[in-house]
């Protein structure tokens, strides 16, 4: 009865994360182009933040919630991504039970914010476009504290109870992950004990979530959509659309490759465990290199600010 209590209340001082596993000989020119597309995101994202917080004219809100975008963009490729570069280049790295813990909560509570972020900007534009009269006095600045309040608050309280889902576990099974991070699923998969509650949870409460939120941009762009081609002049549509852009290319940036994991992982039985790792990757460097590259193209204002700063630069 006491070894069964003593085995049950067991958590392992550290895991190996082995990388990606089959690719092994590959992690060096692997490494290359992540670690470019890195230093990308983390100079664009760093660039937008630093241009929205000193310039006054891209203090809307439309340009408040990119920049939080930004910021959750710097925190969840800085969470994964070092470590990963220091697999690549030094091979399996150990990582304490504590360090896969906290970089489990900053990695999923990174997703839920970003995701968050991207439906209350798609209500930034419905309000924009829709009631363009009232926007200042709907969008007001306690109405934004209160917005993103709510949306770190509601990532928290998503994520929090997976640290304890996963510290309740009795870990007497290999230590060896086989990922460059650590992701809820994969850490409870090391365990000797039951984990039907970390499935279910880990998979339904932020599936609804996720769904529930692609389901109310859907629901605002729909709305944009009517109001737009009911405008009365074909360059006023012209310019509400443009308007909306660059968010509808970050949003399929960022919900495609999620639906196509969550797919596969359920139905993609013949895809390869290193394809899957692939693609889990290039998820946390991809959307963060190229939303402000998209930002910076499509968007006229922020397009202006970054030739200036460039023209600063050069002087």
């Amino acid at each position: 009865m006491m070894a069964t209590f003593n085995l049950s209340n067991y958590n392992p001082e550290a895991f190996i994360l082995l990388g990606i596993p089959g690719l092994e000989q590959f992690h060096i020119w692997i490494s290359i182009p992540f670690f470019i597309i890195y230093l990308v995101a983390f100079v664009g994202n760093g660039v937008l933040i630093y241009l929205i917080s000193t310039e006054h004219s891209l203090h809307e809100p439309m340009f408040i919630f990119l920049s939080i975008l930004a910021a959750t963009d710097i925190i969840l490729s800085n969470t994964c991504v070092p470590k990963a570069i220091s697999i690549f280049w030094l091979g399996p790295q150990k990582i304490t039970f504590a360090g896969c813990l906290t970089q489990m909560f900053f990695l999923h509570c990174s997703f839920f914010v970003e995701s968050a972020i991207l439906l209350a900007m798609a209500f930034d534009r419905y309000v924009a476009i829709c009631f363009p009269l009232r926007y200042t006095s709907i969008l007001t600045e306690q109405m934004i504290t209160k917005i993103v309040i709510g949306i770190v608050s509601r990532s928290f309280v998503i994520i929090f109870p997976c640290v304890f889902l996963l510290k309740r576990l009795p870990y007497c099974r290999t230590l060896i992950i086989p990922h460059t991070y650590c992701e809820h699923i994969g850490v409870a998969r090391l365990s000797c004990a039951d984990i039907s509650v970390n499935i279910w949870y880990g998979f339904g409460v932020p599936l609804m979530t996720v769904i529930s939120d692609m389901i109310l941009i859907g629901v605002s762009y729909g709305l944009i959509l009517h109001a737009v081609f009911n405008l009365p002049s074909q360059d006023a549509r012209q310019k509400a659309l443009n308007t909306c852009g660059s968010h509808v290319c970050v949003i399929l940036i960022f919900y495609t490759p999620c639906l196509f994991s969550v797919l596969s992982h359920r139905f993609g039985h013949n895809i390869s465990m290193s394809f899957h790792i692939m693609v889990a990757n290039l998820y946390i460097v991809i959307p963060p290199a190229l939303n402000p590259i998209i930002y910076g193209v499509k968007t006229k204002q922020i397009r202006e600010k970054i030739i200036q700063l460039c023209l600063k630069g050069t002087q």
